[in-house]
């Protein structure tokens, strides 16, 4: 079986949110403790990604927790 595109969920998500969707990067890594994703956005929209109280960025981390195969640790990171 194919692995999650969730990076791809994750830009599509941020895209969606931001006024500069250009300025969106994707960076991820895998390692021993499991797959490392970062978002960069463009500063102006960082509240807009995170969310009052980090609500949209916790609701990001649990739907690409979803996506993940049982047992892999997976983790955002917003800069």
């Amino acid at each position: 079986m194919a692995a999650p595109n969730r990076s791809g969920l994750v830009e599509y998500v941020a895209r969606s949110l931001v006024e500069k969707p250009e300025q969106v990067t994707i960076a991820e890594s895998h390692g021993r403790s499991g797959v490392s994703i970062r978002l960069h956005v463009a500063a102006d929209d960082m509240g807009r990604v995170i969310g009052k109280d980090g609500r949209i960025a916790k609701a990001m981390r649990a739907l690409i927790r979803v996506g993940a195969s049982q047992g892999d640790r997976v983790s955002l990171d917003i800069d």
